[in-house]
């Protein structure tokens, strides 16, 4: 189990790493606003639909369709409970904070974090599985957290669910998984070489806004610390102990746990400052839980490679 862990904590690391130069970019002004937001463009539109296109491009295999549709059920019950807490937990008079501790506590940076931990934890098989909990994502997101976020049903978009990359993207490779579509070499190379930028690039940004965030302000927020407790331990565990008692296990728990176990989307951030809801609050509860996530994932996921392969 301590193997498990380290090597666990070793790619998270790397990712803290990444971080850390991101930050010093920001504070050196080698990265700005302008440079960030064509960094996330080209994540969102390019690097993170090569990796879910290429984890797709397979031999059809009817068990790993099974475990693509289970993690579909298991991330939308997941989401499900989550609102139902967060729902019950935040009840702030003020509306914008109200509407920043629900969407901090749902939305978890399955995007940024979980596909560069799955690569490097399971392989193609973690990000296949991933694709599916970024489908639930997306759904959620751009229906219930524009709603939440925003308090008006016609900010509501079906072209925003339908037509965001990460939908598109996991379209597209499961028209060639199912199908079992050849793909040349000199095209998957390239894609692959494209999905590279996954992990670099995403923890640059995160890197860059956490240096721009007063943590001495954030750690002095308790109704924050709630929030984190639930986004990072309260609801993975519960999610974990759920996993088990229906019998998911193997690559298809720890896939899962990694995509739950993130901290707050940088979607919460996009979305507050869209609509006017203490984006600070947002940008802080993003940076302390990506700092926190050092030591909550590796615990959590070390537990779920432990539990799912003793029981």
């Amino acid at each position: 189990m301590v193997d498990s862990f380290l090597t666990v904590a070793q790619n998270v690391l790397t990712l803290f790493i990444l971080i850390g130069v991101g930050a010093v970019c920001g504070k050196a002004k080698l990265l700005n606003d302008t440079a960030v937001k064509a960094c996330a463009n080209l994540v969102l539109y390019i690097a993170t639909p090569c990796v879910l296109i290429k984890s797709c491009i397979r031999e059809f295999d009817p068990a790993m369709l099974r475990g693509f549709l289970l993690v579909i059920a298991a991330a939308a019950v997941n989401h499900a409970l989550l609102i139902l807490v967060a729902r019950l937990c935040f009840r702030d008079k003020e509306e914008g904070r109200r509407r920043v501790l629900r969407c901090a506590t749902i939305f978890s940076n399955a995007g940024y974090m979980a596909i560069p931990l799955q690569q490097a934890i399971l392989g193609e098989d973690g990000v296949f599985y991933c694709a599916a909990y970024v489908i639930v994502f997306n759904v959620f997101l751009w229906t219930y957290g524009v709603w939440e976020m925003s308090g008006d049903r016609r900010a509501l978009s079906l072209r925003g669910i339908l037509l965001n990359p990460g939908v598109i993207s996991v379209a597209v490779g499961l028209f060639l998984f199912l199908l079992s579509v050849p793909v040349p070499a000199l095209v998957t190379d390239a894609i692959g070489h494209m999905g590279n930028l996954n992990t670099p690039v995403p923890m640059l940004i995160v890197g860059y806004y956490l240096g721009q965030t007063d943590l001495a302000a954030a750690l002095k927020d308790r109704r924050s610390y709630l929030c984190l407790a639930l986004r990072l331990v309260a609801m993975p565990l519960l999610a974990l102990a759920g996993l088990l008692l229906c019998g998911v296990r193997g690559t298809l728990l720890v896939s899962l746990m990694i995509c739950i176990s993130t901290p707050v989307a940088t979607a919460c951030t996009m979305f507050a400052t869209r609509y006017d809801r203490q984006p600070l609050l947002s940008v802080n509860l993003v940076s302390l839980s990506t700092l926190l996530s050092v030591i909550t994932m590796p615990l959590i996921i070390t537990l779920a490679q432990y539990l799912g392969a003793a029981m």
